[in-house]
């Protein structure tokens, strides 16, 4: 008995011998030297839920994208080419006391595990402590090769500040990628932003200079190099032209999707508020140091189901706008008008020529009280949107065109003080104290303001309809209460269309409807 448990016992470390290398041998795959990876690249987004009536956008939605790349290879990598922190409905509101200043967007990106971000001209829209307290919540890496926080008449890095620890943001960025077979890479990111927003506390470095020298450093360095932009697309057909083997730059700035070449270089942007997501599919190829790469927009709509984690997330911010929004309109989600033709809200157009959506809001000004006013001014600078709204549009995208809200006073003006006004906002192109108007029009011919066609008489009393804001000066600083030629001022009482002009404009669309 003990010698056939013996033999038993033998055969079976004998087995176990004979097996282990073959078993070893077959677990060892080759190193082809190749490896792929992908980049999910969103830019300019503003908004955390969904938009047009819920059916495009939602960073739960994109979440499911993410985790879905991911599942097919580990080697997915998620970015934000700026323009996040501001604007925001959401943004404007205080929690706890303080304005929330892109804080709900921090926290939804935190759960969505950003690979890298990068500044845009909006995140420094807000003041310097609420960048810091920003920076210091995320849980994500910054990345900037030419913005420089500026402190005491110095420039240093911008700082990210977690559990007493002081870290500087980057102006350069690499990401390791190894496959399962070994192939190891390294990618290289520099980051250059527009300097259209000067503040006391930030320095803009020259975008070419920056995206020059960065790149030099990089590629010494890396296998790859991208760029990871916030300019205006002309500005990044210049640096592609200058760096020709970078493959490709991820930008933002621009609010509609592009994918344009330069040499070799492709230049991509996602829709804003991640209505569309660009997907990047490289495969590199070590010994060639050779790439493909294929790009694919993805459209973010309501056939996508949102994420579970990250929709917690969204929601409970949902329900601190819900709370503020429910007290002016009792329906903020239901649609109110289809727009085939977008109405723009951007920055740029708004403070430099009629929109449609500036106009609709003057007009919504000018009809909020019992009798029409002749007429209606409003400054662009008080739409804050910086993108288009189209297809469903809800109460809640008036609200994000005009988050600080506000009333619209009823004013008995002179022709000769309207006239001043008005050529002091013909003359603001570019500023928030160019007016949107409604019924006046400056005849090019003639050279005069016009009321309802007919010109305006400086000895004569128009009724116009103007907002409280520009009525307090801060925008046209002789256009105030007091001043001559306002011979008197009508200020709505709560609970009348006027008294808050957001409230003003949802009526008059429902009234076209």
């Amino acid at each position: 008995m003990k010698n056939l448990l013996k033999i038993s016992i033998l055969c079976f470390v004998i087995s176990i011998i004979s097996c282990t290398p073959t078993q070893k041998i077959s677990s060892v795959v080759q190193d082809d030297q190749k490896i792929s990876f992908t980049f999910l690249q969103l830019n300019d987004v503003y908004e955390i839920s969904p938009l047009e009536g819920g059916k495009s956008g939602g960073l739960a939605r994109v979440e499911t994208i993410h985790q879905s790349l991911l599942s097919k290879n580990k080697n997915t990598f998620m970015f934000m080419a700026g323009d996040f922190l501001n604007p925001s409905l959401i943004g404007t509101m205080k929690l706890n006391g303080k304005r929330i200043r892109g804080e709900q967007m921090v926290e939804t990106m935190n759960a969505m595990h950003f690979d890298l971000v990068t500044f845009g001209n909006h995140e420094f829209d807000i003041k310097e402590n609420e960048v810091q307290d920003r920076l210091d919540q995320s849980t994500f890496p910054w990345v900037s090769s030419n913005c420089r926080h500026r402190v005491c008449d110095q420039n240093f890095p911008f700082h990210i500040q977690h559990n007493g620890f002081k870290t500087f943001v980057p102006d350069t960025y690499i990401i390791d990628a190894v496959d399962n077979d070994g192939t190891a890479i390294k990618i290289g990111f520099f980051s250059v932003t527009l300097n259209s927003n000067q503040k006391d506390y930030v320095h803009y470095n020259d975008i070419y200079e920056e995206a020059k020298r960065a790149y030099n450093y990089l590629n010494e360095r890396t296998d790859l190099v991208i760029g990871f932009t916030h300019v205006e697309i002309e500005d990044d057909k210049k640096i592609a032209a200058m760096l020709p083997n970078v493959p490709l730059i991820m930008g933002g700035h621009e609010h509609y999707n592009m994918l344009e070449k330069v040499g070799n270089t492709y230049i991509s942007k996602a829709d804003a508020n991640a209505k569309t997501v660009y997907v990047h599919d490289f495969v590199y190829d070590k010994k060639t140091k050779q790439y493909t790469l294929k790009s694919t927009l993805i459209p973010i709509n309501d056939k996508i189901v949102p994420n579970p984690k990250v929709q917690a997330v969204v929601t409970k911010w949902e329900a601190v706008l819900d709370n503020k929004v429910r007290t002016i309109v009792d329906e903020p989600y239901k649609t109110i008008m289809n727009a085939t033709i977008p109405l723009d809200g951007r920055d740029i157009p708004t403070r430099s020529t009629q929109t449609n959506l500036g106009v609709l809001i003057a007009e919504s000004l000018r009809v909020a009280f019992d009798k029409p006013s002749d007429a209606s001014f409003m400054n662009g600078g008080s739409i804050r949107l910086d993108d288009q709204l189209s297809g469903n549009i809800t109460p809640i995208d008036f609200f994000r065109a005009l988050p600080f809200g506000g009333s619209a006073y009823q004013v008995e003006m002179t022709g000769d003080l309207l006239i001043k006004t008005l050529d002091f906002g013909a003359k603001s192109i570019g500023n928030g104290a160019y007016l949107q108007r409604s019924k006046l029009d400056f005849d090019d011919v003639k050279k005069h303001w016009l009321i309802n066609g007919k010109p305006i008489q400086k000895g004569n009393t128009y009724l116009i309809s103007v907002t409280d804001f520009l009525l307090s000066g801060y925008d046209i600083p002789f256009l105030k209460e007091g001043v001559d030629g306002l011979k008197s001022v009508y200020k709505p009482k709560m609970g009348e269309k006027a008294y808050d002009i957001r409230k003003a404009v949802i009526e008059l669309v429902k009234s076209k409807s």
